[in-house]
Protein backbone atom coordinates (compact mmCIF):
# COMPACT_ATOMS: atom_id res chain seq x y z
CA UNK A 1 0.00 0.00 0.00
CA UNK A 2 2.72 2.07 0.44
CA UNK A 3 4.31 1.91 -2.69
CA UNK A 4 1.45 2.68 -4.27
CA UNK A 5 0.22 5.34 -2.56
CA UNK A 6 3.44 7.83 -1.23
CA UNK A 7 4.56 8.18 -5.10
CA UNK A 8 0.72 9.33 -6.42
CA UNK A 9 0.91 11.61 -2.86
CA UNK A 10 4.45 13.20 -4.14
CA UNK A 11 3.41 13.35 -7.69
CA UNK A 12 0.49 15.92 -6.68
CA UNK A 13 2.57 17.55 -4.09
CA UNK A 14 5.14 18.42 -7.32
CA UNK A 15 2.35 19.42 -9.54
CA UNK A 16 0.15 21.71 -7.08
CA UNK A 17 0.43 24.85 -4.01
CA UNK A 18 0.56 23.97 -0.16
CA UNK A 19 -3.51 24.00 1.38
CA UNK A 20 -3.48 27.14 3.92
CA UNK A 21 -5.68 26.98 6.81
CA UNK A 22 -6.77 30.08 7.90
CA UNK A 23 -8.51 31.16 11.55
CA UNK A 24 -12.54 29.94 11.74
CA UNK A 25 -11.96 27.31 8.80
CA UNK A 26 -13.57 24.05 8.87
CA UNK A 27 -12.05 20.82 7.18
CA UNK A 28 -13.86 17.24 6.84
CA UNK A 29 -12.49 14.22 6.01
CA UNK A 30 -13.49 10.64 4.96
CA UNK A 31 -10.71 7.78 4.36
CA UNK A 32 -9.46 4.64 5.92
CA UNK A 33 -7.93 3.85 9.01
CA UNK A 34 -5.60 0.63 9.68
CA UNK A 35 -4.82 -0.24 13.44
CA UNK A 36 -1.95 -2.17 14.19
CA UNK A 37 -1.30 -3.39 17.50
CA UNK A 38 2.49 -3.33 18.46
CA UNK A 39 4.03 -6.31 18.96
CA UNK A 40 3.84 -8.47 22.25
CA UNK A 41 0.51 -7.13 23.58
CA UNK A 42 1.15 -8.43 27.43
CA UNK A 43 -0.13 -11.74 29.16
CA UNK A 44 -3.24 -12.73 30.02
CA UNK A 45 -3.74 -15.75 32.09
CA UNK A 46 -0.51 -16.02 31.84
CA UNK A 47 0.16 -16.79 28.75
CA UNK A 48 1.38 -14.20 25.72
CA UNK A 49 -1.23 -12.26 23.73
CA UNK A 50 -1.31 -11.03 20.53
CA UNK A 51 -4.19 -9.08 18.96
CA UNK A 52 -4.58 -8.77 15.25
CA UNK A 53 -4.56 -5.73 12.62
CA UNK A 54 -7.77 -4.13 11.41
CA UNK A 55 -9.17 -1.40 8.36
CA UNK A 56 -12.47 0.66 9.20
CA UNK A 57 -13.81 3.87 7.94
CA UNK A 58 -12.73 6.84 9.31
CA UNK A 59 -14.18 10.18 9.44
CA UNK A 60 -12.40 13.91 10.87
CA UNK A 61 -13.73 16.96 11.64
CA UNK A 62 -11.04 19.88 12.36
CA UNK A 63 -11.82 23.86 13.78
CA UNK A 64 -9.15 26.02 13.20
CA UNK A 65 -8.81 28.42 16.37
CA UNK A 66 -6.15 30.32 14.65
CA UNK A 67 -4.01 30.15 11.16
CA UNK A 68 -2.50 26.75 11.05
CA UNK A 69 -3.81 25.78 14.37
CA UNK A 70 -6.84 24.01 14.69
CA UNK A 71 -8.67 21.35 17.29
CA UNK A 72 -9.30 17.77 15.14
CA UNK A 73 -11.79 14.48 16.16
CA UNK A 74 -11.30 11.60 15.08
CA UNK A 75 -14.20 9.21 14.61
CA UNK A 76 -14.61 5.67 12.93
CA UNK A 77 -16.61 2.80 12.34
CA UNK A 78 -16.36 -0.08 14.85
CA UNK A 79 -12.98 -1.53 14.21
CA UNK A 80 -13.15 -5.57 14.74
CA UNK A 81 -9.70 -7.73 16.47
CA UNK A 82 -9.36 -10.79 17.49
CA UNK A 83 -6.93 -11.22 21.21
CA UNK A 84 -5.28 -14.66 20.68
CA UNK A 85 -4.20 -15.90 23.81
CA UNK A 86 -0.96 -18.63 23.38
CA UNK A 87 -2.16 -22.02 24.24
CA UNK A 88 -5.57 -21.26 26.31
CA UNK A 89 -7.54 -19.66 23.10
CA UNK A 90 -9.21 -16.61 21.49
CA UNK A 91 -11.82 -13.62 21.99
CA UNK A 92 -13.09 -11.16 19.62
CA UNK A 93 -13.62 -7.51 20.59
CA UNK A 94 -15.18 -4.56 18.73
CA UNK A 95 -13.85 -0.87 20.20
CA UNK A 96 -14.23 2.96 18.96
CA UNK A 97 -11.50 5.14 19.56
CA UNK A 98 -12.81 8.92 19.47
CA UNK A 99 -9.80 11.19 19.79
CA UNK A 100 -9.51 15.10 19.87
CA UNK A 101 -6.08 16.78 19.25
CA UNK A 102 -4.19 19.92 18.42
CA UNK A 103 -2.37 20.25 15.74
CA UNK A 104 -0.27 22.45 14.37
CA UNK A 105 -0.13 22.93 10.22
CA UNK A 106 2.84 24.27 8.75
CA UNK A 107 2.49 26.29 6.04
CA UNK A 108 6.10 26.66 4.21
CA UNK A 109 4.45 27.89 1.03
CA UNK A 110 5.87 24.76 -0.78
CA UNK A 111 4.42 21.91 -2.19
CA UNK A 112 3.19 19.73 0.95
CA UNK A 113 1.57 21.08 3.99
CA UNK A 114 2.91 18.91 6.75
CA UNK A 115 1.23 18.86 10.43
CA UNK A 116 1.91 17.41 13.49
CA UNK A 117 -0.56 16.84 17.01
CA UNK A 118 -0.82 15.68 20.13
CA UNK A 119 -4.26 15.09 22.52
CA UNK A 120 -6.43 12.27 23.96
CA UNK A 121 -8.25 9.52 23.04
CA UNK A 122 -10.92 6.97 25.08
CA UNK A 123 -11.07 3.76 23.70
CA UNK A 124 -14.58 2.08 24.17
CA UNK A 125 -14.37 -1.57 23.76
CA UNK A 126 -17.89 -3.67 22.99
CA UNK A 127 -19.19 -6.85 21.81
CA UNK A 128 -16.33 -9.37 23.09
CA UNK A 129 -17.18 -12.71 22.34
CA UNK A 130 -14.99 -16.04 23.15
CA UNK A 131 -15.74 -19.64 24.31
CA UNK A 132 -13.68 -19.46 27.30
CA UNK A 133 -16.62 -17.57 28.62
CA UNK A 134 -17.47 -14.31 29.22
CA UNK A 135 -14.61 -11.92 28.34
CA UNK A 136 -14.69 -8.13 29.00
CA UNK A 137 -12.02 -5.24 28.26
CA UNK A 138 -11.95 -2.28 30.26
CA UNK A 139 -12.56 1.20 28.22
CA UNK A 140 -8.95 2.98 27.89
CA UNK A 141 -7.93 6.64 28.13
CA UNK A 142 -4.27 7.78 27.20
CA UNK A 143 -2.53 9.92 24.76
CA UNK A 144 -2.56 9.96 21.36
CA UNK A 145 0.50 11.18 18.96
CA UNK A 146 -0.20 12.35 15.05
CA UNK A 147 2.06 13.45 11.89
CA UNK A 148 1.31 13.80 8.17
CA UNK A 149 1.11 15.72 5.37
CA UNK A 150 -1.75 16.97 3.10
CA UNK A 151 -1.19 17.69 -0.41
CA UNK A 152 -3.82 19.96 -2.32
CA UNK A 153 -5.65 18.52 -5.32
CA UNK A 154 -7.91 22.09 -5.82
CA UNK A 155 -8.43 24.97 -4.09
CA UNK A 156 -10.59 23.49 -1.07
CA UNK A 157 -9.81 19.75 -1.19
CA UNK A 158 -6.46 17.88 -0.02
CA UNK A 159 -5.40 14.08 -0.09
CA UNK A 160 -4.45 13.64 3.34
CA UNK A 161 -2.12 10.60 4.95
CA UNK A 162 -1.13 10.54 8.12
CA UNK A 163 0.34 8.24 11.04
CA UNK A 164 -0.63 8.27 14.66
CA UNK A 165 0.39 6.35 17.80
CA UNK A 166 -2.39 5.98 20.42
CA UNK A 167 -1.24 4.98 24.15
CA UNK A 168 -4.04 2.01 24.41
CA UNK A 169 -3.92 -0.15 27.72
CA UNK A 170 -6.99 -2.05 29.30
CA UNK A 171 -7.41 -4.70 31.94
CA UNK A 172 -9.01 -8.21 30.79
CA UNK A 173 -11.75 -9.81 33.22
CA UNK A 174 -12.77 -13.49 32.56
CA UNK A 175 -15.90 -14.61 34.14
CA UNK A 176 -15.61 -11.37 36.25
CA UNK A 177 -11.55 -12.13 37.20
CA UNK A 178 -8.44 -10.21 36.22
CA UNK A 179 -6.71 -12.30 34.11
CA UNK A 180 -3.92 -9.59 33.11
CA UNK A 181 -3.59 -6.52 30.90
CA UNK A 182 -3.47 -6.10 27.63
CA UNK A 183 -1.24 -3.35 25.87
CA UNK A 184 -2.14 -2.20 22.05
CA UNK A 185 -0.16 1.13 21.65
CA UNK A 186 -1.25 0.98 17.82
CA UNK A 187 -0.07 2.48 14.95
CA UNK A 188 -2.89 4.01 12.99
CA UNK A 189 -2.37 4.72 9.40
CA UNK A 190 -4.50 6.84 7.76
CA UNK A 191 -5.37 8.05 4.01
CA UNK A 192 -8.22 10.28 3.67
CA UNK A 193 -9.92 12.90 0.79
CA UNK A 194 -10.26 15.86 3.11
CA UNK A 195 -12.46 19.53 2.23
CA UNK A 196 -12.14 22.60 3.40
CA UNK A 197 -15.10 25.17 4.53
Amino acid sequence: MKTIVLPFLLALGAATPALAQSAGDWTLGFGLGYVEPKDNNGLLAGAPTTINSNTRPTITAEYFIRDNLGVELLAATPFKHTVTIQGVGTATTKHLPPTVSLVYHFDNGGKFVPFAGAGLNYTVFFSEKSALGNVKIDDSFGLALKAGFDVKVSANDAIRTEVRWIDISSDVKLNGTKIGKTNIDPLVVGVSYVHKF
